[in-house]
């Protein structure tokens, strides 16, 4: 059974920082590229970064780059994002999302979700 469990959401002030952490079970996190999504009331889900199974290639959402870092450690099967510089509307659930591209597409696999708000 595949599981995801994201933590490290909370409160917090404009301009500080947050680290979330994504820890895999189930499956080995080294062949599933690994990614962070944000969902915010009444707007869709959203990517915010991506990582590739080695962890060499990295891609951001505009709104994003220069302030969030998204890393991994494959010993461990977990994934983070580094979140410095926050701002009100970074405020959404963060979800952690494991691919692995298959033939017939993608098998998708996602975690419960954890709240960031950012507010003074």
């Amino acid at each position: 059974q595949v599981q995801l469990v994201e933590s490290g959401g909370g409160l917090v002030q404009p301009g500080g920082s947050l680290r979330l952490s994504c820890a895999a079970s189930g499956i080995i996190s080294s062949i599933y590229s690994m990614g962070w999504y944000r969902q915010a009331p009444g707007k869709q889900r959203e990517l915010v970064a991506r990582i590739t199974r080695s962890g060499g290639v990295t891609n951001y959402a505009d709104s994003v780059k220069g302030r969030f870092t998204i890393s991994r450690d494959n010993a461990k099967n977990s994934v983070y994002l580094q979140m410095n510089s926050l701002k009100p509307e970074d405020t959404a659930v963060y979800y952690c999302n494991a691919r692995r591209l298959t033939l017939n597409g993608a098998d998708d696999y996602w975690g419960q979700g954890t709240q960031v708000t950012v507010s003074s």
